[in-house]
């Protein structure tokens, strides 16, 4: 009887040393496994970082890269915008110009320029309200008396075309615009001609 429960009091040890070493096992394995989690939540980490990272990396090159654009473009639309200006101050220029008073028609050897009642000068920037032509002068020239309205419309101002009723004559001057024409041989003030819809033009400085 003794025998046999120092048999039975074995076999409870035994089996009772088996399930201690595979429960500190098992715990080791475990603790492996928790490990190795860690591990590679670890890893996931450092390379979510380092992704992100990289893309703010990314952002702020392209940042400064449409910064860098951004500048240019506006060095460029400032140069451009200094080209109306110009425009605007020379037409103010053009605007501001003098004009002859009283206007003169003359010769060829009359001086031309700004004309005043001191300085004699004929215009030679005259244009015409009635037809809006800039009007021709050719020295040394008078038209011929077949000259008509038709003609100066047709071929004004092409000299070419013009030549075939301009008569040589040292002294004279030959006026025309598209709708009036006069030969003048000497200083004349165009008041006195009140057909004519001549007016100065202004002269710029």
């Amino acid at each position: 009887m003794a025998d046999d429960l120092d048999a039975l009091l074995d076999e409870v040890e035994t089996k009772f040393c088996r399930l201690q070493a595979l429960g500190a096992a098992g715990k080791r394995d475990r603790g492996g496994g928790e490990e190795a989690a860690g591990e590679r939540d670890r890893s996931a980490k450092i390379l979510t970082k380092a992704v992100v990272d990289e893309e703010n990396i990314d952002d702020i090159i392209k940042d400064i890269i449409d910064e860098s654009s951004f500048s240019k473009k506006t060095v460029k639309l400032t140069y451009k915008s200094e080209s109306p200006t110009s425009e605007r101050n020379s037409a103010s220029i053009q605007a501001h110009g003098k004009s002859c008073c009283p206007v003169y028609l003359g010769g060829s050897s009359t001086p031309r320029g700004i004309g005043t009642n001191i300085s004699q000068r004929t215009c030679d920037q005259l244009r015409c309200t009635a037809c809006d032509f800039h009007v021709s002068h050719y020295n040394d020239y008078q038209w011929d008396k077949s000259c008509d309205y038709l003609f100066f419309r047709n071929n004004m101002p092409e000299l070419s075309k013009l030549r075939a009723k301009m008569i040589k004559k040292k002294g004279s001057r030959a006026y025309a615009c598209q709708c009036s024409w006069r030969s003048i041989g000497e200083l004349t003030d165009l008041r006195t001609d009140r057909q004519l819809r001549w007016v100065c033009g202004k002269h710029v400085e």
